[in-house]
């Protein structure tokens, strides 16, 4: 996503999370609580209590309310009180609290699986991300509890959270560099600096080095112990389906089936082809266009006014003006080829936003970005305060960033090398957690899956989900016609996941229903297509 100006790990939360989820479909649904086995009935009919807490396993829940940033809604749960070792290897290390919810069934009889939802990012909170999947799951709550666990350093399980530099803090009008596009220049020197600023704020609550996939996975063990020992439908969303991958592998016998929506193989080095995957995504977008009549008649190649954009941008970056779209206040930002290619990105997420790409882009190169900044500044919203960075840095920096390879390829794409730069700067001096031998090997299995990826995904594009396939020997890849990144709630989608978790059989599954899906038509004018 967009590089914005504050601290290094909101620069990296933002410019580099896979997943989008915050972005549409903020419905929350409540998970209706169950009813306890009732005491004797009383002499007189009397509508039966809600239960005041609810054993299971080992641990005792009671009812709670999950919130969303920046928002009043919740979503029904419940929860208890979580403790992990920070440092597994040792025992007297701090205690950090984990934040977990369950979403109960109403079922008088409930399976003995339970559905786990494993947020994207890497950075994002499960309880954060529910409502963006709980269309997709909610089937699943005819017979299932789901269990959201934020992950370490994010939500509400000791975020690795830092405050924004005071040069971010508003000008005289209430305007923060928080909510602006990136700085034209890439200042390594500033981003390491930033770095190690939000690495003092953490001392003594955090150690980054333990925040990392393959401890979080240890912490989702232990939980599931404590629940008392179901097996797992394990769902994982973008960054997600890497942490199901790596669950999977070291706890086979504790999972049941695997969803992966938005597939990252296990030996993807997470930012090496974020440049070449939107490349590839906006060609085939707008070769729609090119091939439409209507489109083709009013914008011409889209992709080549693009790059005459971008072109212009880098010979002259400078400020523009344009109404907020929220609260039609006119502000003012620096226009540079860094922001337009971040904003891109983030229009190519969505079907619907990439079929506003074409008018978007010649409007902006006809001198009007209102529409292309003011359509960013809604999907993007606050992206960074529910996508934790610093968590990301651990992650990526413990991962990845060792196996970092150049790519001059990059240089003269829509988002060139920043992002590796950026991500280099960065884990110069966050400190790295240790990484398994075979973190990156290909995961091997017969457990039922199945895997989902969007045609146009500008992240992880349909390729990714083939190369997982033939780790699983019982598993079903559906490419999602039109569709971007993050497909679970698309169409029938729903219906197959519920079909499959309940009789894992996924080489049976009738997916014609899916072909109903296809591309948003491409707007002409913001009024829409073309009649």
């Amino acid at each position: 996503m967009a590089i914005k100006g504050r601290t290094v790990v909101r620069i990296a939360a933002v410019a580099l999370g896979l997943g989008a989820l915050a972005w549409n479909q903020f419905h929350p649904r409540g998970g209706g609580a169950a009813e306890d086995t009732a005491p004797a009935a009383a002499a007189t009919p009397t509508a039966p209590a809600k239960p005041e807490t609810w054993r299971l396993g080992a641990l005792t829940l009671t009812p709670c309310e999950l919130g969303q940033p920046n928002s009043g809604l919740t979503t029904a749960a419940w929860c208890a009180p979580f403790d992990v070792p920070e440092n597994r290897d040792d025992p007297h290390s701090r205690k950090i609290k984990l934040k977990f919810g369950v979403i109960r069934s109403n079922a008088q009889v409930v399976s003995d699986d339970m559905v786990v939802l494993l947020a994207g990012g890497p950075g994002q909170a499960a309880t954060e991300t529910w409502p963006g999947v709980a269309g997709a799951l909610q089937p699943l709550l005819a017979h299932r509890h789901v269990l959201l666990l934020d992950q370490r350093g994010t939500g509400g399980s000791n975020p690795l959270t830092c405050k924004p530099p005071a040069d971010a803090k508003g000008d005289a009008k209430g305007e923060t560099k928080a909510n602006g596009l990136e700085d034209v220049a890439f200042d390594a020197a500033k981003l390491r600096t930033e770095a190690q600023v939000c690495l003092k704020q953490l001392d003594g609550k955090a150690d980054p080095r333990y925040y990392t996939t393959t401890v979080a996975v240890q912490d989702l063990d232990d939980l599931r112990r404590a629940l008392g020992v179901p097996s797992l439908d394990l769902v994982g969303v973008s960054y997600g389906t890497r942490m199901a991958q790596q669950y999977l592998m070291r706890h086979p016998d504790a999972v049941r089936a695997v969803v992966l929506d938005g597939v990252v193989p296990n030996g993807l080095v997470l930012g090496e082809d974020f440049a070449q995957n939107l490349e590839s995504a906006l060609k085939l977008q707008f070769a729609r266009c090119v091939a439409d009549k209507a489109c083709h008649e009013r914008f011409g190649d889209p992709y080549q006014t693009l790059y005459q954009l971008r072109d212009a941008l880098r010979a002259n970056p400078h400020q523009v003006s344009f109404r907020d779209p929220q609260n039609y206040q006119t502000v003012q930002r620096v226009l540079s080829e860094y922001s337009l290619a971040s904003v891109v990105r983030m229009f190519a997420y969505s079907p619907i936003t990439a079929a506003l790409l074409p008018v978007s882009i010649d409007a902006a190169a006809h001198g009007d970005v209102g529409p292309l900044l003011g359509q960013a500044k809604l999907l993007s919203g606050d992206l960074s305060d529910t996508m934790n960075g610093g968590m990301q840095s651990s992650v990526i920096c413990s991962e990845d960033a060792d196996l970092f390879t150049p790519r001059p390829q990059d240089a003269h794409s829509m988002l060139g090398t920043r992002m590796l730069d950026t991500l280099q700067a960065v884990c110069a001096v966050w400190p790295k957690g240790t990484r398994p031998a075979d973190f990156h090997q290909p995961v091997k299995s017969d457990k039922p899956a199945l895997l989902f990826s969007g045609e146009y995904d500008p992240v992880t594009p349909p390729a990714y989900g083939e190369e997982v396939l033939k780790g699983f020997a019982n598993g079903r890849h559906f490419v999602l016609k039109g569709q971007g990144h993050n497909v679970i709630a698309a169409g029938c989608a729903p219906e197959l996941v519920k079909h499959f978790v309940e009789d894992l059989a996924p080489a049976k599954l009738d997916a014609k229903c899916l072909d109903r899906l296809h591309a948003t038509p491409q707007f002409i004018d913001f009024n829409g297509a073309a009649p």
